[in-house]
């Protein structure tokens, strides 16, 4: 029921944020992989990539661990999927949205287990303002992936969006925790902790 009550609520949220002015930052885009990513190869441990990412003592090291869990979020579960991605990028290039969904949708379909595939709608919805399905989108994701800094990090944009910026704190803190080098997020936990928690004195 109370899952229920907040669905509802966050919906009226959306729609208020649909009908209104738009909100300063809307043109933010959540962490996206690197153009260029190192080669990995599939069941590589994760789970020793993310201790590293966490420890790395520099940004640069943190870069390079990131690059690598990116390529494995990357690696596309069949033929099919991968050929889709390709157009994917392609229709985002030329600013096709509609059409990146679209075949977001067919990949999603026939692999639902493809993590990278809901991510990458969850950007696009956001980008379209469609922040619904965005956070559905980001939802599988992170029922899938919990450490997925960069669906945090959307999360969070969402959030401070709607004006929930409580909420959007706590999931900037958490993708930071998970990813300390995430670029952009000190400096918004930082204005927003002062918004929302006040300045130290």
């Amino acid at each position: 029921m109370l899952k229920a009550r907040f669905r509802l609520s966050l919906l009226a949220a959306v729609c208020a944020v649909a009908i209104a002015s738009p909100v300063a930052g809307q043109e933010r885009e959540p962490p996206q992989p690197p153009e260029k990513l190192p080669k990995v190869q599939r069941g590589q441990d994760i789970d020793f990539l993310f201790g590293a990412l966490k420890a790395a003592p520099d940004a640069e090291s943190a870069k390079a661990v990131e690059g690598r869990i990116w390529a494995l979020w990357m690696i596309s579960p069949s033929d099919t999927a991968s050929l889709l991605m390709s157009r994917v990028r392609t229709a985002v290039e030329v600013k096709n949205l509609d059409l990146a969904v679209t075949l977001l949708d067919s990949i999603i379909t026939l692999r639902p287990d493809y993590v990278e595939a809901w991510n990458r709608r969850a950007t696009i919805n956001y980008l379209r303002k469609d922040y619904g399905r965005a956070l559905d989108d980001i939802r599988q994701v992170l029922a899938r992936e919990p450490r997925h800094f960069g669906a945090l990090a959307g999360l969070g944009l969402i959030m401070q969006d709607l004006g929930e910026d409580k909420r959007a704190l706590e999931v900037y803190r958490k993708a930071l925790e998970i990813n300390p080098y995430l670029p952009r997020v000190p400096d918004l936990i930082k204005s927003l902790g002062e918004k929302v928690e006040g300045r130290d004195i």
